[in-house]
Formats: structure tokens, sequence, C-alpha cells
């Protein structure tokens, strides 16, 4: 069986049918209940690690830019291990969680020294946002086609490339800050915060679809961590828009 295609580089067709025929004979399969435990617990541990991180920055007990720095490059060295190697997923996903809380919870305490209360409508968001694409997937209002998936391929990809060339230009001091953009930037951030919720349907998608085909038990690790990817990205936008908002 065939997978559709998702944009995100976690959740990706290839990884997923590599997995299957890595695995061959297996006795146990990936289930949706498997899987939703092993998201709620990953997610668990980000809450704690990012809580321990933002307590360290509001009592100025410790330096921000390492936190979310090390939280950054640590859980990048980690992301590139676990889509390398699947099978570990069991044990690299967990501490993957824990540094992007560190990462996640360090930018969310400086946001929210400027804007009081955005963290909350942020997490809201984010979760409303979640449950409104599982609803219009499972109900088949927007469907996981190959013309959706191929434009939404196309646009995050677009979203990677501006971002790498936006940091780099950056390095030399012509980066584009969406905070000085006025109206524009809130329409790009707009516009990624919706790229962002449309992988949902894709991850969904993909999710489901290996689950029919029984990929190995712990193909759950791997797909909650997939998902986890995508929601901190999308928590992160929503994030980014609500600040924009504010300083309206």
């Amino acid at each position: 069986m065939r997978f559709g295609k998702t944009t995100n580089p976690v959740l990706s067709e290839k990884r997923f049918e590599n997995i299957q025929a890595e695995a061959g004979v297996f006795s146990e399969a990936m289930t949706l209940s498997g899987t939703i435990n092993k998201t709620l617990i990953l997610f668990g541990l980000l809450l704690i690690s990012g809580y321990f991180s933002w307590n360290l920055i509001v009592t100025n007990a410790f330096n921000p830019s390492i936190l979310i720095w090390g939280g950054a490059i640590g859980g990048l060295i980690l992301a590139v291990i676990t889509v390398m190697k699947p099978d570990k997923s069991p044990v690299t996903a967990p501490i993957y969680a824990l540094l992007e809380g560190l990462f996640v919870g360090g930018i969310s305490a400086m946001y929210a020294d400027f804007y009081n209360g955005i963290v909350m409508q942020a997490v809201g968001l984010t979760l409303a946002v979640m449950f409104v694409m599982l609803f219009l997937y499972k109900s088949g209002i927007i469907k996981a086609t190959p013309k959706f998936k191929k434009g939404i391929m196309i646009a995050t990809g677009g979203v990677a490339l501006f971002y790498i060339l936006n940091l780099i230009a950056g390095f030399f001091g012509s980066g584009i800050n969406f905070f000085s953009l006025g109206t524009l930037g809130i329409v790009i951030s707009l516009v990624i915060v919706g790229i962002a919720a449309m992988n949902l349907i894709l991850d969904f998608d993909l999710i489901e679809r290996s689950i029919e085909s029984g990929q190995p038990k712990y193909t759950e690790w791997f797909a909650a961590f997939g998902l986890m990817v995508t929601l901190v990205w999308l928590y992160l936008e929503i994030l980014r828009l609500l600040a924009l908002l504010s300083r309206r």
C-alpha cells in the first residue's frame, strides 16, 4: 500500500515505507490509541521541560539564550537522529521533547514578558486549530488529495526556504523583521499559520494510512514525534501572529 505524501519531513511517505521494509515481519502493530498515548507522553515531557525553562528565565536564574539555543540545537540533533533511526524513536523522541521544551519554554517566557496573557492564548488557539483540522479531515470536508498534498508541499517548502534565506541575511544585518512590516507582516504571518495548520491534515492522513497498513509498534513513537514537530511549529507561528496583532 502506498502512503499519501506529507510535507512534514518526519512523517514522509518514503520514511514510513522504509520503516515497514526494515521491520519485516512483526507481531505487534501500530494502533491509534497507542499513537495518541505516545503523543500525550511527549507533550507532557515538553510541558514539564518548558515550565522548568520558563521559571529559570522569569526568575533570572539562567541566561535565556543558553536555554533557547541549547534546546534548539540539541533538539535539532535529536530530531535528525530520530528521522535517520526511527526504530530508536522510543528513546530519542522523549529526549527530543525535553530539549524542545527548553526552547519553547524560553521563547514563550520572552514573549510573555512583553505581551501579558499571550502564551495561554497561543496554546488555546493551537489546540483549537488542531481539533478543527481533525474535524475537517475526519468529516471529509478537507481531503488529502494528491493536488492538495502537492500544494501544501510547495507552500511549506517556500516557507522553509524563506526562513533559511532570512536567517542567512540576518547574519549580515539585512534580515526581514516581521514586526517592522506592519500590516504586511501580519498578513505573511497569517498565511504561514494557515500553511502550518494544513500540514496537520497531511499528518493525520499519513498516520491513519500507516495504521491501516500495519506499521511496527515503535512507529507510534515516531508518528507522535512527527505530529509534535508540526504542532510546535504551529504554536510558535500563532505566538508571533498574536504578538504582531498586539502591536497594532
